[in-house]
């Protein structure tokens, strides 16, 4: 005989009280989203497994700073400090979006807005510095005041890329053992920007209270908007809250390995062919489609980087933390592996008064 609908049974509510009390309690305290989400827990608690095993193939290697031969176009190996402008110099024109450099101190707004004339490209644009790591003060600008007021509080070289308006972005991680014609797609992470959707009865700071993802960027958030999160979106309209695909912005990273092919992986052989020095590390870029991007078109990329980068899918919500373990040693052991041949091939070492002369600048430009 069926239970009637106001009739509870114990055997089965019970137990999930205490889990049913737990999500409630978890999805308005930002301390325990990230608690319980690993995707969020700090860098060093995260990495601690990489950390014993890095200092492993040191020990290995007789070197600290083996990482540094694994990309010999670029300094460090791309592990910390490097130019995002020189890296992007690496790549061919017609991969990459316009970027201007603009040296510290930058002279006046109108500097740039004649430069961006001459380089016939308008807002929107990206604004980041020249050096720096996960995001680190990069922003879309859209008018001449955001411009003006990005660059009031900016101490650093500058970049100024273009804006690329294409729907898809991904981060590919791609390696490539020295002297071998064809590399590896090792990781694709396709990127969710932060948004909200709207139900025509909630406000967009409403919104975000509900969304865990949005929550922890909550105040952010309202030191950007202000009073515009007041407003109440149509049903269905969707708004991106944060237009800068990066996993501390509150961008959604999924895993998006389903895409890897021969044909895939021929794309970014034929790309990095073309980048002297380089043979490991993240390709982010954005275009317009994956029939476009496996036929090598409407490709831009953004970033390159180097011995740093972090294989991201595994950030999608719900990976295993012990399969972002293995997958993070098993990149460190083909760091290691590209590293030692191009070692045998003549590309010294870094030595420590090197590292220390890195970490000392990229030190610096996070106090600015």
């Amino acid at each position: 005989m069926l239970l009637s609908d106001t009739t509870t049974s114990p055997s089965t509510s019970a137990p999930d009280a205490p889990a049913n009390w737990w999500h409630r309690q978890s999805r308005k305290s930002p301390f325990l989203i990230r608690l319980r989400s690993w995707e969020y827990w700090p860098f060093a608690v995260v990495y601690l497994p990489v950390f014993v095993y890095y200092a492993w193939l040191s020990l290995r290697a007789r070197s600290w700073f083996f990482f540094s031969a694994s990309n010999p176009g670029i300094d460090t190996g791309g592990m910390r400090g490097e130019s995002k402008r020189a890296v992007l110099d690496l790549i061919d024109d017609q991969y990459k979006p316009k970027t201007l450099f603009f040296r510290h101190p930058i002279q006046t707004t109108e500097t740039i807005l004649n430069a961006m004339i001459l380089s016939d490209f308008w807002f929107p644009i990206i604004a980041k510095p020249d050096r720096g790591e996960r995001g680190f003060r990069v922003e879309k600008l859209t008018t001449e005041s955001e411009l003006a007021d990005y660059l009031r509080t900016n101490r650093q070289d500058l970049l100024v890329q273009a804006y690329v308006d294409e729907p898809l972005e991904l981060g590919v991680f791609y390696y490539r053992f020295p002297g071998e014609a064809t590399g590896t797609v090792s990781s694709v992470v396709v990127k969710e920007f932060l948004n909200v959707t709207g139900d025509g009865q909630h406000t967009i700071a409403q919104l975000i209270d509900q969304n865990e993802r949005a929550l922890l960027q909550a105040p952010v958030l309202h030191q950007r908007y202000g009073d515009a999160l007041n407003e109440v979106l149509p049903p269905g309209e969707v708004r991106v809250l944060m237009p800068i695909g990066n996993h501390c912005r509150g961008t959604t990273f999924l895993n998006g390995n389903a895409l890897i092919s021969s044909q895939f992986t021929a794309v970014f052989d034929r790309i990095s062919a073309g980048i002297d020095g380089f043979y490991y590390g993240r390709f982010d870029l954005r275009c317009r489609s994956v029939e476009h991007l496996l036929r090598g078109e409407t490709i831009r990329i953004m970033e390159l980087n180097g011995a740093g980068a972090e294989p991201a899918h595994i950030y999608q919500p719900g990976f295993s933390i012990w399969e972002g373990w293995r997958v993070l040693l098993g990149h460190w052991r083909v760091l290691f592996g590209i590293s030692r041949a191009n070692h045998r091939r003549g590309v010294p070492y870094m030595r420590f008064s090197e590292a220390w002369t890195y970490y000392q600048r990229s030190r610096a430009d996070k106090m600015v």
